[in-house]
């Protein structure tokens, strides 16, 4: 059966963000050529009452058609954003609605929250001596309302195993994405993002707030030099090689970089690189020395380094475990 998703739709919610799991969750399709095309999530919208109309942050509402019954049946649930959380946001309390609708989760149910959603989830104590984020707009009352959370408010997203936080309304995007890749593997998550039109993967650890996330009229931007330095990731890439691609110095080039993409260009390679290394350990038989050289760590060593650096675990182990996942 596919994996179920429950989406809670609150008063107040953004239709944007609602929908975000539905488009991302709802297109992962499965890969295996014995079983290609099958949907890998069921994705359900739920609310806090019974079916009924709720209202959005625009100028309509939306018609949710199952109650808070339908928690109890969730692999994985869903908080988007909402102007009006009440004494979620200004006490740090849950509604008698609310506590009633998360008496139906069952123990162990993964909990997403996107944007604002995490306060919901750091009222119902999910987030207590865990890794959160929220946007960071609103970091610093998140902090103060719920001081027993660790609050990291330059991430893009926290994946702390069961629990998940993202930032706001393209970094729940980016979360989902990464739920999927996490749970069938880069390609499923890769040809989401594709037929979604967005970037496949942006690393959780990159800064919410971008200086210059779209560069002025008549600047000069990176991207030349990242599409270039993307086709040669299996070769030696220096700084002053990516920096000749937009004819800029080192140190302008540099500093360019991250005001646009919100790391250095080295942090940049070496996360795509390790992207690279992951598609080649889920999707082919190389040799773990053929997939080093083909990412372009050169050796084994080095990217058993990086990998354990990134995800905790070697190479063998990441091909063994992806494997036995989709088996």
């Amino acid at each position: 059966m596919p994996h179920r998703v429950a989406v809670l739709a609150l008063d107040g919610l953004l239709p944007f963000e609602l929908g975000i799991p539905q488009r991302i969750f709802g297109r992962s399709l499965g890969s295996d050529p014995l079983n290609g095309g099958r949907k890998l999530y069921e994705v359900v919208t739920c609310s806090v009452r019974p079916p009924g109309p709720v209202r959005t942050d625009a100028d309509f509402t939306i018609t949710v058609e199952r109650g808070p019954e339908t928690l109890a049946t969730a692999d994985t649930v869903v908080i988007p954003a909402s102007y009006e959380l009440g004494p979620v946001y200004t006490e740090g309390r849950l509604t008698g609605e609310l506590a009633a609708a998360f008496a139906h989760i069952r123990p162990g149910t993964r909990m997403v929250s996107i944007c604002t959603g995490s306060y919901v989830l750091a009222a119902a104590g999910y987030l207590d001596g865990r890794p959160a984020t929220t946007h960071w707009s609103s970091a610093d009352h998140f902090q103060r309302l719920f001081p027993e959370v660790m609050v990291d408010p330059d991430v893009l997203f926290i994946d702390d195993g069961d629990v998940l936080t993202s930032a706001g309304v393209a970094a729940g995007i980016d979360l989902c994405l990464h739920i999927v890749r996490r749970d069938h593997g880069a390609a499923v998550a890769n040809d989401v993002a594709r037929r979604t039109v967005v970037p496949p993967h942006r690393d959780g650890g990159q800064a919410q707030y971008i200086q210059r996330p779209v560069p002025e009229a008549g600047v000069a931007t990176t991207a030349t030099a990242r599409t270039w330095a993307l086709g040669r990731l299996e070769h030696p890439i220096l700084l002053r090689d990516m920096a000749r691609q937009e004819s800029m110095s080192v140190r302008t080039f540099t500093r360019r970089f991250r005001e646009e993409v919100g790391v250095s260009p080295v942090q940049w390679l070496t996360r795509q690189r390790i992207e690279r290394a992951r598609q080649l350990l889920e999707s082919t038989d190389l040799s773990i020395d053929q997939v080093a050289r083909d990412a372009g760590f050169g050796t084994s060593t080095s990217l058993r380094q990086h990998l354990q650096a990134a995800l905790g675990v070697s190479p063998t182990v990441y091909r063994r475990t992806f494997r036995a996942g989709r088996n």
